[in-house]
């Protein structure tokens, strides 16, 4: 029998009151007194936390805009929070990177409503301040509304990846301008640089010119590694062709299989060795004294958000108004262009349709997410199961309530994973697509 794969971890966050879970930011287990969403201790003490897991990353999602979606109006995304309001995540990776030390640092930056020049030196920055360990996960923004706050329209989905693909190929140009050795640092002969081996990139294409060069040295990982989480064909073959980490979101591991093999397929198309890209699936884990104890803390937490606040929330993830569908449709029924992309969401484990209202209620819950519910010894077990089904690499977690959740799994599961051999004992390398590389 071949030996099983080792176990990836990384930790979900915004910088915000809400993550994938609606009820957080009101259970009562959340720590407003001493750890504020607003202040950075919340944040240090949770990359602490992580890295005495050691968790290949902590990242951080983001949106630029408060979502409308829903009835057209503001009112329920921050009546609810739902994923609003949020604060910018970059400063924050700059601050953790001090007060850390092995531990990857990722966030997310569209390719929407910017420029490749600004992203390539400020991630090439970040890569240099927390030496080697920045992550960028790569969007392209499909909410009108944060176009409409950068003065734009919202592109169509072909011509947003078509614009990405271009953003990414200025950024490479740009991380490629300084050769190696191209700093001298020849202090008797007065010589900081060789400048014929820093180039300008000349860059002239349909959506972006860029004449180069960087004015930045070329990073620990000569810019950061890649994130991205796309489903659509467009987004599968953007990641597929760049991406060192996928962050997917497939409730049923069958479904979590036909993903990666297909992330896998792509791969091979780009001549991509499929190890160089680890699949992280997104999960929640409730973790209970007892089977009992633990439902009744799933059930505490899943009470705490109202169906209003996930009908909200998935309006927003699909931009799309979700308010004049009947509760009771069936949704992997429904002819919504709109509503294709997420499809796989809305069946039951039995591969039977959800109704909105069930959808609505776990987006709400978990944005999806599966939630492993039992002791840290049932979680375990149930995780382990998923990961060796579907193929994947490993987990994106995200939290029922914070800081506590997240404690509580760095000190119940990872040591119970550790006993199995299905994780690290150490952290192997320095930078963060060493950390998602390393094996066994």
């Amino acid at each position: 029998m071949a030996p099983k794969s080792l176990i990836h971890l990384a930790q979900f966050l915004v910088h915000g009151p809400s993550y994938h879970s609606l009820g957080m930011w009101r259970h009562p287990k959340t720590d407003h007194t001493n750890f504020r969403w607003d202040r950075p201790k919340l944040y240090e003490h949770i990359a602490q936390t992580c890295e005495r897991g050691l968790f290949d990353m902590v990242f951080f999602a983001d949106l630029n805009y408060i979502s409308d979606s829903f009835s057209g109006t503001m009112e329920p995304a921050l009546r609810c929070a739902a994923q609003a309001p949020e604060h910018d995540p970059m400063p924050l990776l700059a601050w953790l990177g001090a007060v850390t030390e092995r531990i990857g640092l990722a966030a997310t930056f569209s390719t929407s409503n910017q420029h490749p020049f600004y992203a390539a030196r400020m991630w090439a920055t970040l890569d240099h301040m927390t030496e080697g360990r920045a992550g960028w996960n790569v969007v392209t923004s499909i909410n009108r509304n944060q176009a409409a706050n950068y003065g734009n329209e919202r592109a169509r989905t072909d011509k947003r990846y078509e614009q990405a693909h271009e953003f990414m190929e200025v950024c490479q140009k740009l991380w490629a301008s300084w050769e190696e050795g191209a700093v001298v640092m020849d202090q008797a002969g007065a010589v900081f640089a060789d400048a014929s081996k820093v180039h300008r990139i000349e860059h002239e294409g349909a959506h972006f010119r860029s004449r180069g060069p960087l004015n930045v040295i070329p990073s620990p990982q000569n810019g950061p590694a890649i994130m991205q989480a796309g489903t659509s064909p467009k987004g599968q073959d953007f990641a597929a062709k760049y991406a060192d980490a996928l962050f997917a979101i497939q409730p049923r591991p069958e479904d979590a299989k036909a993903y990666r093999d297909s992330i896998h397929a792509h791969m091979a198309e780009f001549g991509r060795d499929p190890a160089h890209c680890a699949i992280l699936f997104g999960a929640q884990p409730i973790i209970g004294e007892s089977e009992a104890h633990a439902l009744e803390l799933q059930e505490e937490h899943n009470a705490l958000v109202p169906l209003d606040a996930g009908k909200t929330i998935l309006s927003a993830h699909l931009d799309y108004d979700l308010s004049g569908i009947p509760d009771d449709a069936l949704m992997a029924e429904r002819n919504e262009p709109e509503l294709h992309r997420m499809r796989t969401r809305f069946l039951k484990p039995d591969g039977s349709s959800m109704t909105l209202a069930e959808v609505a209620a776990r987006h709400g819950q978990s944005v999806g997410l599966p939630q492993f519910v039992g002791t840290a010894l049932s979680v375990a077990d149930q995780m382990e199961a998923f990961v060796d089904q579907a193929g994947g690499d490993g987990f994106m977690l995200s939290p029922i309530h914070s800081p506590g959740a997240i404690e509580q799994f760095v000190d119940e599961i990872v040591p119970e994973f550790q006993r199995r051999g299905r994780y690290r004992t150490e952290y192997v390398g320095t930078t963060q697509r060493d950390l998602l590389r390393q094996t066994l």
